[in-house]
């Protein structure tokens, strides 16, 4: 399962983007994809088990607690969360699913792929969140340079 550029577009598309593995602890990393998704001007809707508000947003406890019309889910949960959580979003039919990179699993490709599900995976949100800024723009290029960037389809 290749992950290409249209698919990269379709998940920010919506510009309402659920959020699985959203700490509230801030010096965690689903604290700062939160916290950077909605300083870029994104709706972000949390999912975390343990929390009702973060940053004075309302968290959802579960993937099936989410709004209906819910189309994008990133996933930056444990790797013993993370297929089930999978799992829940196909169910769901969320259409755009984003693992973040290490928190993929072994199996998470396959189940993907035995759902027939689109899934973007072993890569980072913050090289594909536009405005790409700082660090994650300097690696963007050098990936770029590479040949390591998502393709058109």
């Amino acid at each position: 399962m290749r992950v290409n550029k249209k698919s990269i577009d379709l998940f920010f598309e919506p510009r309402r983007i659920a959020i699985a593995g959203v700490s509230r602890k801030p010096g965690k990393f689903g604290h700062a994809v939160f916290k950077e998704l909605v300083k870029k001007g994104f709706e972000v809707l949390p999912v975390n088990p343990n929390a009702d508000v973060i940053e004075g947003i309302t968290c959802y406890h579960e993937v099936r607690d989410l709004p209906a019309d819910v189309e994008s889910l990133l996933i930056v949960t444990p790797k013993d969360q993370t297929d089930t959580i999978l799992r829940e979003a196909i169910s769901r039919g969320i259409r755009n699913i984003w693992v973040q990179q290490m928190s993929e699993t072994a199996n998470t490709i396959n189940i993907a792929e035995e759902y027939q599900a689109e899934l973007i995976h072993h890569k980072c949100i913050f090289m594909f969140a536009e405005p790409v800024a700082g660090f994650h723009k300097f690696h963007r290029t050098l990936v770029k340079l590479f040949g390591g960037l998502p393709k058109s389809v």
